[in-house]
């Protein structure tokens, strides 16, 4: 895929990964929009680079995924990349949570639905485009999972199968389909969680080498190691990811 020339929309691109990704690809002369649920972190971005497209929304609702289509047919039609970033983890237990019911759908609302859904909805604009791409992004814990996070790691295990099949749909149209698989990133989301992670920027070096490369699936850092340990050790690597 060509990095620059493009015209992208980047779910959750207010901080963290997404940021990142919107700033490296600003740079390389695309057009960006990021979404994002803040106003105010919206409109500051907006502040500190002009250039940057921004829509306000959360893509739990599918009301504010049938707006965002909207917002992109109108105004960006010659949309040609899409990546679902988006994402929310909560960490429980199910014996113990109180909210468990309202915790569960949103998490499978934004982690699994929301990019299925946004991925259906922007179809036909990537249809017409010469040459286009969704991106999704998973995580490591689809390899193997931690304990005190059941269904985040459970909707990035259906996102990274969502992403396989969905590849093979399309495999013969103009739109590539991507997976970025992070290991653990040093993001608002990880705050206080984990050690040695990596740094935005240090991903999404490694993605774009893969993205200009048509590598379809880069895994990040430590998930290399953790899969080639899942693939000869099985049970050392979900020993290690259990309690990370």
């Amino acid at each position: 895929m060509k990095l620059s020339g493009n015209t992208i929309l980047i779910t959750g691109g207010s901080s963290g990964i997404g940021l990142a990704l919107a700033k490296r690809f600003l740079n390389l002369d695309n057009q960006v929009i990021i979404c994002g649920r803040s106003k105010d972190k919206l409109e500051q971005l907006k502040g500190e680079m002009p250039e940057i497209s921004t829509f306000c929304g959360d893509l739990s609702a599918s009301k504010t995924l049938v707006e965002l289509q909207n917002f992109i047919e109108t105004e960006y039609p010659h949309l040609n990349i899409l990546i679902n970033n988006a994402g929310i983890q909560y960490n429980y237990t199910f014996s113990d949570e109180s909210e468990i019911l309202t915790k569960i759908d949103y998490e499978l609302a934004c982690n699994l639905n929301a990019p299925i859904k946004l991925s259906a909805l922007l179809l036909p604009c990537l249809q017409r485009q010469s040459q286009s791409a969704i991106i999704n992004v998973s995580s490591a814990l689809f390899i193997s999972p931690k304990s005190s996070a059941p269904v985040y790691c459970a909707s990035k295990a259906a996102l990274h199968i969502f992403t396989q099949s969905l590849r093979y749909q399309l495999e013969d149209s103009p739109i590539q389909v991507f997976e970025i698989i992070p290991a653990l990133i040093d993001t608002p989301m990880t705050k206080g969680r984990g050690k040695s992670k990596m740094s935005p920027d240090q991903l999404v070096d490694e993605f774009l080498d893969n993205f200009k490369a048509n590598r379809k699936e880069s895994y990040i850092g430590k998930t290399k190691l953790l899969r080639l340990l899942h693939r000869f050790a099985p049970s050392k690597a979900e020993s290690l990811m259990k309690h990370s």
